[in-house]
C-alpha cells in the first residue's frame, strides 16, 4: 500500500532549496500559497504575450528553487509583496501549480500536481492544464492556483467525477475511448498538433509522472511520449489511475510499479525539451543545478 506521506516528500523540481526561509514566511493557507503563486509567476501566453525574446527561457526554469532565485533577483522580499505583471517569473499551470505543491510539502502537507483538461477557460474547449491535488481531512482534494474570486465552484476544493470543471487526462481518455468525448476538443486551442486523441494520450504519460514526483515541463519528451503506447495499454494505465483516485490501493501499488519500473514510463537522466516558442528541440539534463 503507497504511504500517503510519500506525496509530502520534495521531488527534486518542488524542493525549494535556499529559498525555503522565504516560502516558509507565506501563511499557511491554500488560499495565500496560491496567490503567492499567482504574485511570483505569470503565464507566458495569458499574461505575457509579448515577452522579450532574451526572457524567453524564463519558461523553461523547471526546478522551483530556480524560479524562486529569478523572482528574488528580481524582488529580494517576501513572496506576498505585489509584483508587477510585466516583472513576474514567466511560466505556465505547471509552474503556479509547483510552487504550491512544494509549499504544502514544505510544511508537511500531501501534494501532487495532477495533469489534465479545464472547461473553464474557452467555452466549447477543454484546455490542457495542471491543477494541485493535496491530503485534507481523510481525502485528496483538488485546487487550481491560477484562479482568484468570481468562479461558480470552488476553486479550493474543485469538483470531481462526471461533468466536473477539470478532469484528469486518464479520464479524459477513457471518455474519448467510450465515445463520450470528442478529444479533438482536448489540448492548446489553435495551435496545430497540440490537441485530440494522440495529444490526451501522451499527457496520460505525464500524468503518471507529475503523480509520482518526476514534474516534468509540459513541452518535454521522452520514452511513451516520443514512441506512444498501444491504446489498449493506455487504457490499462488510465484505469488504474482512476481506480487509484477511487481510493483502490492496489490500483496505486500498481501504478507506482509499473512507472518505476517501466523505462518507457519515466524520464531516465535526460528528456527533450521542445520550445513553445519554436527553437530547435534540445536535450536537457535532469540533474538538478547545483547553486
Amino acid at each position: 500500500m503507497v504511504d500517503i506521506d510519500v506525496f509530502a516528500r520534495q521531488s527534486p523540481c518542488s524542493d525549494p532549496g535556499r529559498y525555503s526561509a522565504r516560502l516558509a514566511e507565506v501563511p499557511d493557507d491554500l488560499a495565500s500559497l496560491c496567490a503567492a503563486a499567482r504574485n511570483v509567476i505569470a503565464h507566458y501566453r495569458a499574461e505575457l504575450p509579448d515577452l522579450p525574446e532574451e526572457r524567453r527561457p524564463e519558461i523553461d526554469s523547471r526546478w522551483l528553487e530556480v524560479v524562486l532565485d529569478l523572482d528574488q533577483q528580481r524582488h529580494p522580499v517576501g513572496l506576498d509583496q505585489p509584483r508587477a505583471t510585466a516583472d513576474k517569473v514567466a511560466g505556465c499551470c505547471r509552474d503556479h501549480s509547483l510552487m504550491v505543491v512544494g509549499a504544502l510539502r514544505q510544511r508537511g502537507v500531501p501534494a501532487r500536481n495532477r495533469i489534465g483538461f479545464a472547461s473553464y477557460f474557452e467555452r466549447g474547449w477543454a484546455a490542457d492544464h495542471v491543477v494541485v491535488e493535496l491530503w485534507h481531512e481523510g481525502r485528496w482534494v483538488r485546487a487550481d492556483p491560477e484562479l482568484g474570486d468570481g468562479h461558480p465552484f470552488d476553486v479550493h476544493d474543485l469538483p470531481t467525477g462526471r461533468d466536473a470543471p477539470f478532469e484528469t487526462a486518464a479520464e479524459a481518455w477513457l471518455g474519448g475511448r467510450a465515445g463520450d468525448r470528442d478529444l479533438d476538443r482536448y489540448g492548446v486551442h489553435g495551435v496545430p498538433g497540440l490537441s485530440g486523441p494522440d495529444f490526451v494520450q501522451t499527457y496520460v504519460v505525464f500524468e503518471i509522472a507529475h503523480r509520482f514526483g518526476q514534474e516534468m515541463l509540459l513541452w518535454d519528451g521522452w520514452g511513451a511520449t516520443e514512441e506512444p503506447l498501444d491504446p489498449e495499454e493506455t487504457d490499462e494505465l488510465a484505469r488504474l489511475l482512476v481506480r487509484a483516485d477511487a481510493g483502490d490501493g492496489g490500483a496505486e501499488d500498481e501504478l507506482a510499479a509499473r512507472f518505476h519500473e517501466d523505462a518507457r514510463l519515466h524520464p531516465g537522466d535526460r528528456v527533450v525539451s521542445y520550445s513553445p516558442y519554436g527553437y530547435p528541440p534540445r536535450t536537457v539534463e535532469l540533474a538538478r543545478p547545483r547553486r
